[in-house]
């Protein structure tokens, strides 16, 4: 063991991390109460300072994007990472720290002691965050994920921030998991769809004809972007984003100056309006609220947003609704029905998500093709559900709500479940959207509040806005607040009034 001295004790904060670092090797050192620990300096899902977070409850919140581990262990509690943190031996002679820089042997699979066979039905990011829950739990039977795409899972949230701006190709977008991490913890890919599924006989049929029999399943097959059914969405620059494949056709098609039309103003749309006009196209929003978001962030934070992409030359239209695409072999316009015409060389289409549950039609549905689940994400007896596919009990009330983290979220709790467990939802919904260089962070599901108030101006970050019901805080929305909404991650689990709200905010 090579151990390093890296700082005095006294140097190491009781509420946040310190970061130190052996040569290229970044290390965070907490505090747990009279002893100290040290973990890897980065969080394992996109390379975060983790010394920039929050220490609450005794957990360390990510900055980021809010992944959250036991400060006792590093142990995950919380996605969108996927592992647990690496811990580095470390010794306290008098006042000063010594942490070695390797860390310690963290066997990653459970041995195959298990002679159950768990079918996860979907490779994103609800499946893979189930597969590697299953390891970290303890199972030890076989694992078999079917996927649609060749391609590993990957960070589809990537595409409409990045990889349409030409900042990360879609073919450097990195996997969810190394291929070599699918064999380490022995979980089994197979290419194929899935075509049918007999939830009594736990029996489930591929396109390839093969039948697969399992002990318990997941389903998790995401969301089907919602089409464009007009004359002329045929044609070949019509475009959806959903998948690095449609991510590399849009890119191939679009050069800098020419015109794009975005059909829809939801996050996909305009995350893909601000990427599209920093890869240098002139860019439209066919709008159909003036004030994006405002249902999400409120009047104010959406008018900031809209504001942010004005100043970066978007135009956005907000009269009228897409009839038919002109042009004979190409894009040439977009004809409205009150008969404007918005020229264009593409169009990319932001309308929704649908759930992709054609498969699974002997299962009871909800309106929208959904699957509805009880607390614990369980659909029938050996069958679980997650993602955008799922319609759960949030606060007394069914929703389905397409985030990125909560589908891994109810992943883990579906793994947890499928060995036995009692597991349910009790967090706060958060995701996050970039746009033009800035992210804002929401932590909430609010339907309604009666009081907002904001530090900071949404229009010139860094601000943070609370939005309150009877005196509660129902939703949190920021921008380079990082630390701020990372505390609140956590507090926001259990009842938060707005006066303590801010006075954690304001510390």
């Amino acid at each position: 063991m090579a151990l390093h001295r890296v700082a005095r004790f006294a140097d190491v904060p009781e509420n946040r991390g310190l970061e130190v670092q052996i040569a290229d090797t970044k290390i965070v050192l907490l505090r747990v109460g009279d002893q100290l620990r040290a973990y890897q300096g980065e969080c394992p899902h996109a390379g975060a300072p983790l010394a920039e977070g929050a220490l609450c409850h005794g957990r360390l919140i990510c900055p980021w994007h809010k992944a959250a581990y036991r400060i006792e262990d590093g142990g995950l509690c919380e996605p969108p990472s996927l592992d647990s943190l690496r811990r580095y031996p470390l010794e306290v002679r008098d006042d000063e720290v010594w942490v070695d820089d390797q860390p310690l042997s963290d066997p990653h699979t459970p041995p195959a002691d298990d002679e159950r066979t768990f079918v996860i039905i979907g490779a994103g990011a609800a499946g893979t965050a189930a597969a590697a829950a299953l390891r970290e739990k303890g199972f030890g039977g076989r694992v078999l994920l079917i996927d649609r795409e060749a391609d590993t899972g990957y960070d589809r949230t990537v595409l409409s921030k990045f990889g349409i701006a030409g900042e990360m190709p879609p073919e450097e977008i990195p996997p969810l998991r190394d291929e070599s991490l699918y064999r380490e913890q022995r979980s089994e890919r197979v290419i194929g769809e899935v075509t049918s599924l007999d939830a009594a006989n736990q029996t489930l049929q591929l396109a390839d004809g093969q039948s697969l029999g399992y002990d318990a399943a997941l389903l998790a097959t995401g969301g089907i972007p919602n089409p464009l059914t007009l004359p002329g969405a045929d044609l070949p620059q019509v475009f959806v984003l959903r998948s690095k494949d449609q991510a590399q056709q849009i890119l191939n098609t679009a050069k800098p100056g020419q015109r794009a039309v975005i059909i829809g103003d939801s996050f996909i749309a305009l995350e893909s309006a601000s990427s599209l006009r920093q890869y240098g196209l002139e860019v439209t929003v066919l709008a159909r609220h003036a004030v994006p978001f405002a249902k999400q962030f409120g009047e104010a934070v959406g008018k900031a947003i809209r504001a942010l992409h004005e100043a970066n030359g978007v135009v956005f239209h907000t009269e009228g609704e897409a009839a038919h695409i002109e042009g004979t072999t190409q894009v040439e316009a977009v004809r409205l029905d009150n008969g404007q015409r918005l020229p264009a060389d593409l169009v990319l289409v932001g309308i929704g998500v649908s759930p992709a549950t054609g498969a699974f039609t002997d299962l009871a549905m909800a309106k929208d093709q959904s699957l509805e689940v009880d607390g614990g994400m369980r659909v029938t007896d050996g069958l679980w559900a997650a993602g955008d596919i799922a319609t759960f009990p949030l606060n007394g009330q069914p929703q389905r709500i397409e985030h990125w983290r909560l589908a891994q979220q109810q992943a883990r709790i579906a793994a947890a479940n499928m060995l036995g467990g009692d597991e349910h939802y009790l967090d706060v919904p958060y995701f996050w959207t970039w746009h033009f260089g800035k992210n804002c962070d929401c932590r909430g599901h609010a339907e309604a509040w009666d009081e907002v108030e904001f530090k900071g101006d949404p229009e010139h970050p860094p601000f943070i806005g609370l939005f309150g019901r009877n005196g509660v805080v129902v939703a949190a929305v920021a921008c380079d607040e990082e630390r701020a909404m990372a505390m609140l991650a956590e507090r926001m689990k259990q009842p938060l009034s707005v006066d303590e709200a801010w006075r954690l905010v304001r510390e």
